[in-house]
């Protein structure tokens, strides 16, 4: 008997390491083409990071833990039937910013993407792009240099976002507005208003309207997505300019990380204005976490706590 449950316990063991070996080995690939770059995971669509659609690079698609997408397809394709089509300027996952020099790039102005730095694939993708802010007449506000990382962790995924601007066109003044910046428009089933269960919960345990405005290292939107309960939790590292972020989140779904907006946020005595000064950088670092269940089975909190460890 003690021989046959040792056998057992070592075949045991011996599965469990060939599992953690075969999730390591999860290839992460990165494929350019003409308008932007395809990431996959072991063959099976991810990601796509588009240079241009409508005036703006985005991510989009984005394929989750279920094989399902996991942010809204309006305005880029027709979605669900009840799938509202408001809002034509959420994309997807993209960064933008409503006041750059009195210019609204939430709404209306163009971020060109001007070239790829990197793209390469592994245990993880990477994408790192230039892109110029234009006003008027196409002359650039600034710059930005992003890199993007792709990678799997079980069935879990996440994309890294870091932004740094450059002020090489004079000073560069962020607004205080609430319309901004790293932003997630989340399918039309998970939203808090379709009323089939989604939810915004912070990491101060603030749900839904009172988490809007709210500082906070994370947020978790979680909803039904075809009848499957998954998650998109949005983390701010601790290195990021102004951390932690305010949340530009409504229970109409869109998700958006914002440190500018603090009149809108806190109220008319605060101004959450923001003056880059011409030579100089800023940096903005976020992970989005695209996960089974709410942000508990998810494991949230503990995935922030890994990521807020790592050096930037």
């Amino acid at each position: 008997m003690f021989h046959r449950i040792a056998s057992l316990t070592l075949l045991f063991i011996f599965a469990i390491g060939f599992v953690a070996i075969d999730v390591a080995s999860a290839e992460v690939t990165a494929t350019r083409s003409d308008d932007g770059v395809t990431v996959e995971i072991d063959g099976k669509p991810f990601a796509r990071y588009v240079t241009d659609f409508n005036g703006t690079p985005i991510v989009w698609p984005i394929i989750g833990p279920t094989g399902k997408a996991m942010t809204r397809s309006h305005p880029m394709a027709e979605g669900p039937d009840d799938e509202r089509k408001d809002h034509p300027h959420h994309r997807s996952l993209w960064f933008t910013h409503g006041d750059v020099n009195g210019l609204s790039y939430w709404h209306r102005e163009t971020v060109k993407h001007r070239e790829f730095v990197k793209v390469e694939g592994g245990e993880c993708a990477v994408i790192v792009a230039r892109n110029d802010w234009l006003g008027k007449d196409s002359k650039r506000v600034c710059e930005d240099e992003r890199a993007l990382k792709f990678a799997t962790d079980g069935d879990a995924r996440w994309i890294d976002f870091d932004i740094t601007f450059k002020a090489t066109a004079g000073d560069v003044r962020f607004g205080d507005t609430k319309e901004g910046c790293m932003g997630v428009r989340v399918p039309g089933t998970m939203k808090v208003d379709s009323g089939k269960g989604g939810r915004i919960v912070n990491s101060h345990g603030q749900t839904d309207k009172e988490a809007w405005g709210k500082q906070a290292p994370w947020v978790d939107y979680h909803g039904p997505v075809d009848g499957q309960a998954v998650g998109i939790a949005m983390m701010n590292h601790p290195s990021s300019f102004r951390f932690p972020s305010y949340w530009h989140v409504r229970t109409y779904g869109l998700f958006a990380a914002n440190p500018f907006g603090l009149r809108n946020f806190k109220g008319g005595g605060h101004d959450g204005t923001y003056v880059l000064p011409a030579g100089e950088e800023m940096t903005l670092r976020y992970r989005i976490l695209f996960h089974r269940g709410d942000e508990k089975s998810g494991k949230v909190a503990e995935a922030f706590s890994t990521y807020a460890e790592e050096s930037k």
